[in-house]
């Protein structure tokens, strides 16, 4: 006869539920380790960011907690650099880039996701050979041809080279994959053409992917330095992270803390942006990894 007892016992966790003591004491000490890396150094410059002006940074006496916490280093780059300006320049490349990202990336990973047409192989081979080649090795064509239409100092100039990117398109292509070729069938005896199941069926079913090519699309375009540096010259044109990197000249003093401010303000909107959409972005990874 089971008791309440015996039902308890078994609902409770067990240690080989989860390995051995130490197996598990082990897991914990590598996550432990694992997050000191990742988050340690942006609390480290969250932390820097808010000492006081007679408190080091760097240096054998500098503490790692602030003595006196203050938001002087804030106030200051909100008044000596246009920040705001810097903020609406990023907005704006990060939205066209999103925009068309989601655009070709979803048509050109739709065509390739379907069976085999006339050149297919040959656009699968250019596209997986597009990724071989690192930024830095076509930076100078890049500019050459961007010099060419009249688009240096401009932000549409920062935007055009990374309007498309294979990667999305491998993984719009992935959770087009996903989706059953007797659904598709069954549309196009119930009359649905071509633009209609695309818009109907194959982008409801992947909107874990398209949430993934937004973030990263985002993540890219707000964080890039390289490519606005070498393209714009005039301030108000500038980027966030570019202007920003201002604040490491000798005009500002070299204040370390206005360093790890204007750091500080340049990844809170990426770090908002993932907390918010974590859990549909993991799921999109997890779908669109189904095939490949």
């Amino acid at each position: 006869m089971t008791t309440a007892v015996d039902k308890r016992r078994r609902l409770m966790p067990r240690w080989r539920d989860y390995g051995r003591p130490r197996e598990l004491v082990v897991r914990y000490l590598l996550l432990v380790f694992v997050l000191f890396i990742t988050v340690g150094p942006l609390l480290w410059q969250v932390l820097s960011s808010l000492k006081g002006a007679g408190e080091d940074v760097f240096g054998a006496g500098a503490s790692l907690v602030p003595h006196h916490p203050t938001l002087r280093a804030y106030e200051q780059v909100f008044a000596q650099v246009p920040v705001w300006t810097y903020i609406r320049n990023s907005l704006f490349v990060a939205v066209i880039s999103i925009t068309s990202q989601l655009v070709f990336s979803t048509m050109a990973g739709y065509m390739l996701s379907k069976p085999a047409w006339k050149g297919r192989g040959l656009v699968w081979v250019l596209l997986m050979a597009s990724m071989m080649f690192p930024f830095e090795s076509i930076m100078v064509s890049l500019f050459l041809s961007v010099r060419d239409m009249g688009l240096v100092d401009h932000l549409v100039g920062v935007w055009l080279p990374g309007f498309v990117a294979a990667i999305n398109v491998l993984i719009m292509r992935a959770a087009f994959l996903a989706v059953p070729r007797e659904i598709e069938d069954a549309a196009m005896l119930d009359g649905a053409g071509e633009w209609k199941r695309f818009r109907h069926l194959y982008l409801p079913s992947a909107y874990g992917a398209i949430l993934v090519v937004t973030i990263n699309t985002f993540i890219s375009a707000w964080d890039d330095f390289l490519w606005p540096l070498i393209v714009l010259r005039s301030e108000e044109q500038f980027t966030l992270t570019l202007g920003l990197a201002r604040l490491q000249t000798s005009s500002f003093g070299y204040d370390q803390r206005l360093v790890m401010a204007g750091s500080v303000i340049s990844v809170v909107p990426v770090l908002v942006l993932f907390v918010i959409t974590q859990r549909w972005f993991y799921k999109g990874v997890s779908s669109g990894a189904v095939k490949l």
